[in-house]
């Protein structure tokens, strides 16, 4: 009797290790890579200096809360 529990509990873990190792292909969303530019001199890569400006920042805007979410926090 234990050493049929013992083979059915082995059977099972091992069916579920089978079938975690079989989804897992080891997929990983593929990276996007930024286009290197030559040096127009040398003909070699060189990293990109572009010089960004400074957006100001933007305003809060307040939003207008729906009478639903105004009875569900008097609510709760």
């Amino acid at each position: 009797m234990p050493n049929l529990i013992n083979e059915i509990v082995t059977g099972i873990v091992e069916s579920a290790m089978k079938e975690l190792l079989k989804k897992s292909h080891g997929r990983t969303s593929t990276k996007r890579k930024k286009r290197q530019t030559r040096s127009a001199t040398s003909g070699r890569f060189v990293t990109k200096t572009t010089a960004r400006t400074a957006k100001p920042a933007k305003k809060q805007v307040s939003r207008r809360r729906t009478a639903a979410s105004r009875s569900r926090q008097r609510n709760h």
